[in-house]
């Protein structure tokens, strides 16, 4: 049985000002948390302990997931007090663990739908120091490439370049040994991709890729944000954390959680979630969006291709597209 860490201290900076006051793992996908997604997936692979990595407005993560017992699982909180890089924030929330087995480490920017029990079986089997889920894409211009031999074990990790050498990037779960964690110094700032994971190779160490190129998704970006919600809506995305949900509707077309008041006139179409305690008026029409708790539609509304913040209202008749809407202000998304 394996434990986790799910890295949730990041600032969100691409996403403000959605993250000015919320913590990106806490925006909502498909009517729920991108982190309770995530909690979802390491339940599913039998992992019922993990460490919440958290930094940036660490204290609205206890209010809404407590110690986990609702989803029959042990939540840990680990607090950095400032910014440690990813090895710094694995090593600070590992001394909360008091495992033998293995640790995996989640990101908490990504949403996937990878096969999780397969890459713990593999590290297993490989007795891996690391083993890293890697994914292809059709264009890895953006991305570090992670190559592999034929044994599977990774040779080296390349920054970005203009013509890759491999297709298969670095996609963000990792399995590691205890041992390994272990040897990252605590209260260092230390990033895994740039210094652990390096050394390690250098080194000589068993660090294995496992690839596998079901649903991945970064959503770093606003549009990427809306993507991963719609996917999920829509099916193409690993959507069990749904299961235990308080959902009113699900279709591939929209989904609408059970405290929502949508007349029975609105159109709610292409991957929408309208969440709790919502409200969307006659007529109105929302289509691939995201309408966070307690928000206000108003009748003849149209909302597209936007996110609609808690508490934010939206005026009878206005026309929302490709916008970012709190309760303050109304915002274009970036192309």
């Amino acid at each position: 049985m394996a434990v986790g860490i799910l890295l949730v201290g990041g600032f969100g900076t691409r996403l403000m000002p959605l993250t000015k006051n919320t913590p990106k793992p806490m925006l909502t996908v498909a009517g729920l948390p991108v982190t309770e997604h995530q909690l979802a997936m390491a339940r599913n692979a039998g992992i019922t302990t993990v460490v919440l990595a958290t930094s940036y407005l660490s204290e609205l993560f206890t209010p809404y997931f407590g110690d986990g017992s609702k989803w029959g699982m042990n939540l840990i909180y680990a607090v950095e007090k400032v910014p440690l890089g990813t090895g710094g924030a694995i090593a600070n929330a590992a001394q909360f663990l008091d495992s033998s087995e293995p640790i995996v480490v989640f990101n908490g920017d990504v949403l996937s739908s990878h096969n999780l029990s397969e890459q713990i079986r593999q590290h297993e089997e490989n007795r891996a120091d690391i083993t890293l889920h890697l994914t292809s894409v059709e264009d890895a211009r953006g991305y570090g490439c992670v190559p592999t031999d034929a044994d599977g074990r990774i040779t080296a990790f390349l920054e970005k370049m203009e013509n890759p050498i491999t297709h298969t990037i670095n996609a963000g779960c990792y399995v590691f040994s205890p041992e390994i964690i272990k040897s990252i110094p605590r209260e260092t700032v230390i990033s895994v991709e740039r210094e652990v994971f390096p050394q390690l190779i250098s080194n000589h160490g068993r660090l294995f890729g496992f690839i596998d190129d079901s649903y991945w998704l970064d959503i770093g970006t606003p549009k990427a944000l809306l993507k991963g919600s719609t996917d999920l809506v829509k099916g193409y995305a690993d959507s069990r954390a749904l299961l235990q949900a308080d959902v009113a509707s699900h279709t591939i077309e929209k989904l609408i959680m059970s405290t929502a008041s949508v007349d029975a006139t609105a159109i709610i179409d292409q991957g929408s979630c309208i969440g709790a305690k919502a409200f969307v008026g006659a007529g109105a029409h929302v289509s691939g969006s995201i309408v966070e708790d307690g928000a206000h539609i108003g009748a003849g509304a149209i909302v597209s291709d936007s996110f609609v913040t808690t508490g934010a209202g939206i005026s009878e008749n206005s026309t929302i597209i490709a916008s970012f809407v709190t309760k303050d202000e109304i915002l274009s998304i970036p192309g």
